[in-house]
């Protein structure tokens, strides 16, 4: 791991007690119906890149084979807990999505929510979801990017380094530029909250 990812994986690790304190409101707001929405879309084998505390755990469908993954093992403590108080089967691991230990086209459904703000390579991240995800699978992503209105975009920028250095997740990311960089070609975006949140799918082909 390099020292870039060390210091981020640190600073998850420290905000693992509060991070679902500091996302409660969003939560409430928006994120628990696209966390649902996302869930009616996982087929065949199931890989969760970025896990997190389980957000998105006590959503999984029944009957789904599941792993998720996630880079800070305190983050994934709280995971961890939380599939146990829901009972609900996945095996959670602690894994780099940069550098993923799983053979290539392993899974059928690849999906991430809120995650590519905060990996520190994340054109290597997508290509490893690329390498990993069958050529007939699918890549689920809810992102936040950098507006393209150019004072919000401004104003974006401007506050970046204060959150990336509280808790390590850039709000200015270009995550679709970020995707097309790394190979995908058949790529479907929706703006959810005007153009900053997006559910991106990802129809694999290799």
């Amino acid at each position: 791991m390099s020292q870039i990812d060390e210091k981020i994986r640190r600073r998850y690790n420290r905000a693992a007690r509060f991070y679902d304190l500091l996302e409660k409101p969003m939560e409430i707001m928006v994120l628990k119906k696209w966390r649902m929405e996302v869930m009616k879309d996982l087929e065949g084998k199931v890989l969760e890149v970025g896990v997190g505390t389980g957000k998105n755990i006590e959503y999984y469908p029944e009957g789904i084979d599941i792993t998720a993954i996630d880079f800070s093992e305190k983050m994934l403590e709280r995971a961890k807990e939380k599939a146990k108080r829901l009972n609900k089967e996945v095996n959670l691991i602690q894994m780099d999505v940069q550098d993923m230990k799983f053979p290539d086209d392993a899974f059928d459904t690849v999906f991430a929510t809120c995650v590519f703000c905060s990996v520190p390579d994340p054109i290597k991240g997508l290509k490893e979801i690329r390498r990993v995800c069958k050529p007939t699978g699918k890549i689920i992503m809810i992102e936040h990017v950098r507006s393209e209105k150019k004072v919000l975009g401004l104003i974006m920028d401007a506050l970046n380094p204060l959150v990336v250095n509280t808790y390590g997740a850039n709000i200015n990311r270009r995550t679709i530029e970020n995707i097309h960089k790394s190979g995908y070609t058949d790529v479907e975006v929706t703006n959810l909250t005007g153009d900053i949140v997006k559910k991106i799918v990802i129809h694999n082909e290799k």
